[in-house]
């Protein structure tokens, strides 16, 4: 692996890949208390969240290593209108899922604050204290598990100029990786940083999503190798 000049050269699984810091984004997927935080809907509904709470380090690390290389800081955040309009019908998939883990559903946060579930711009979709947005950084809600769907994600990559993806977050084969695979479909180069996501469902999906992506979708790698990249080139 070696950096030259503006352009990173990153090891990866099926091949190493080229591209410019300042044309591409970290996008951090659903990082949100929600799925990470004790009293959000993950594990008020009895799911262990310490998977994805074991992604906030290196994701912290990972941030602060792109934005002093001039990346971009994308946050993916899935919530739902107030009047759950935008979750879907009744017999779909989407609603249904949803519906068992009590979306709308009114609770006190941790923080003392009014919180409901899923729903947007409460407690329950703030991004974890730890991985906090910066200014700059850009914020896109979601309501379904692909960040590109019925968003304007694409078009705010776009006028960015961002050609690469670096896909970190949870969970790795839900979430994760259908923004990769719309991201595909959109001819990003898009990599998936295996070592800041996590798996709800299990290792073993884990381990599939970056088999199928590294067959067909993308590219995958480590935030260790690419840190160290984004050093050397500045």
């Amino acid at each position: 692996m070696s950096a030259t000049g503006s352009t990173v050269h990153l090891d990866a699984t099926p091949a190493p890949i080229s591209f410019d810091p300042t044309k591409s984004a970290v996008i951090v997927v659903d990082m949100q208390n929600d799925f990470c935080s004790k009293g959000g809907m993950f594990d008020l509904a009895g799911h262990d969240i310490g998977l994805a709470r074991d992604t906030i380090p290196p994701i912290s690390r990972l941030l602060a290593g792109a934005r002093r290389a001039g990346m971009h800081v994308v946050y993916l955040v899935h919530g739902f209108l107030p009047d759950l309009s935008d979750a879907g019908g009744p017999r779909s998939r989407n609603w249904l899922l949803n519906k068992d883990l009590n979306i709308g559903k009114e609770i006190i946060a941790p923080d003392g604050s009014k919180g409901r579930i899923h729903i947007r711009n409460t407690w329950n979709t703030k991004v974890v204290d730890e991985l906090k947005p910066e200014p700059t950084d850009l914020i896109v809600y979601k309501n379904r598990f692909s960040g590109f769907y019925a968003t304007d994600l694409d078009e705010q990559l776009r006028a960015l100029g961002v050609d690469t993806l670096f896909l970190t977050g949870t969970t790795t084969s839900v979430c994760v990786e259908s923004t990769l695979r719309d991201a595909s479909f959109r001819d990003y180069t898009s990599v998936l940083l295996a070592d800041c996501m996590g798996e709800a469902l299990g290792e073993e999906f884990h381990a599939a999503s970056q088999k199928v992506i590294a067959t067909r979708f993308g590219w995958v790698s480590q935030s260790s190798d690419l840190l160290r990249q984004l050093s050397g080139a500045r």
